[in-house]
């Protein structure tokens, strides 16, 4: 038993060592009382140009000596206002409109209910949401519902509501694109929600930009909407921007937070088209977009935001991307010819392989030994099961990817 009153995420206090104190942050290196760690794993996917960027952390440091949180229902702010110019500018073809949020969970529940209002407000109440087998989206009600059913949250089931499930898409995705046009032909399909190349929770299963395409054809022609998720698969992580760039194509919804600010401070977006936004649009006050939360375009993360903005719109984070991925490649190629690993896979900066383990899944007690292994040995990583992965800020050194790759060397030799 813990003498600390906090309730900490994704962990079972009975089980767990109290964790170690954090004292400062820089670059791909988290200092603790207990040394320094190499953060491999971007501190939940969140960090990418590196802990306390400078410029990004300046922009906070500006914003906080002129503004604080503003109700941003009837008032509005700079900040905002250049982010969502800058959003427009960065993101897919044809997202006019941003809708600000707090996190990557409300930017799904604020996806939802954007395609549902469109489909109601337009005189057509479509219902059915469409997802990928093996899906995470989020750990709200809305959210839940539209992920894989399973241990992480199968005691709230009563509260989740029903979705169409789709077969992940191996190989080609034949059978998932089949099963999808079934589907659409109903001509009930309100919207398909997905994570675009890398589904990140349920195991870092990654499939073929050819698929995102083939889904973008067929919601195409049966009018239903695309969202995608890139909570976890924006800004470079796939190698690209956006892990839509791949296929060349653009959804009717986008989902973004995480390295929105670079990880700085929490702030989410959804980005829609202008039909969605104009579904809305209505001296009716009935077909209003009801949706907020208090923190909504908080000006501070705002500003990180827009500091983050400038640094994608300006040259060279292509070749940074494109060197993270080439070290990785090298370092995944050389650790799968060991034999207690099976399965690997890189999309961009992500880097999965598998553990050979009799018990596999989210709950194989390997992942919490090779947690524990790594830590000992100043590398954080967070295993999802006996899958294991690397996804580094884009700062990290050679030197330091080495560090990551040999503790998970050591760890199945």
């Amino acid at each position: 038993m813990t003498d600390s009153p906090v309730w900490r995420p994704f962990t079972q206090h009975a089980t767990e060592p109290e964790p170690p104190v954090v004292r400062r942050t820089h670059g791909a290196i988290i200092e603790t009382d207990h040394g320094l760690l190499i953060d491999a794993i971007s501190s939940w996917w969140v960090i990418t140009h590196g802990h306390s960027h400078p410029p990004i952390m300046q922009a906070i440091r500006e914003a906080s000596e002129t503004l604080d949180q503003v109700i941003f229902a009837g008032l509005t702010h700079e900040p905002a206002e250049s982010l969502a110019r800058e959003l427009v500018a960065l993101a897919p073809k044809g997202l006019t409109r941003v809708f600000y949020s707090d996190s990557g969970s409300t930017s799904v529940e604020v996806a939802l209910k954007m395609a549902l209002g469109f489909w109601r407000n337009t005189g057509r109440p479509r219902h059915r949401i469409a997802v990928l087998q093996d899906g995470y989206h989020g750990d709200t009600i809305g959210t839940m519902s539209v992920g894989e059913r399973g241990v992480f949250n199968a005691a709230y089931e009563p509260l989740m509501f029903a979705v169409d499930r789709l077969p992940f898409p191996e190989g080609d995705g034949a059978e998932t694109l089949s099963a999808f046009e079934a589907m659409a032909a109903g001509g009930d399909m309100a919207a398909i929600i997905l994570e675009p190349l890398v589904l990140g929770a349920g195991g870092m299963r990654m499939y073929d930009p050819q698929v995102l395409d083939g889904i973008r054809r067929i919601c195409d022609r049966h009018g239903v909407l695309m969202i995608a998720d890139e909570v976890m698969t924006g800004w470079g992580r796939t190698g690209r921007t956006w892990a839509c760039d791949h296929a060349g194509v653009s959804p009717d919804i986008l989902c973004t937070s995480k390295g929105l600010t670079g990880g700085a401070i929490p702030l989410a977006a959804t980005l829609a088209t202008e039909d969605i936004f104009q579904a809305h649009w209505s001296e009716d006050r009935s077909r209003t977009f009801f949706h907020s939360s208090s923190y909504t375009a908080n000006p501070l993360a705002c500003a990180a935001g827009l500091a983050n903005a400038r640094i994608w719109a300006a040259d060279g984070m292509q070749a940074q991307l494109d060197a993270v991925a080439a070290m990785q490649a090298e370092r995944l190629q050389a650790i799968a010819r060991g034999s207690p690993f099976t399965n690997a896979r890189q999309t961009g900066t992500i880097a999965a392989i598998d553990l050979r383990v009799d018990a596999a899944g989210y709950l194989a007690a390997v992942g919490p030994r090779l947690r524990a292994h790594a830590l000992d040995r100043g590398v954080l990583l967070r295993p999802l099961g006996n899958t294991v992965y690397v996804m580094p800020p884009y700062c990290i050194t050679a030197d330091q990817l080495d560090q990551v790759w040999q503790a998970i060397a050591d760890f199945a030799g």
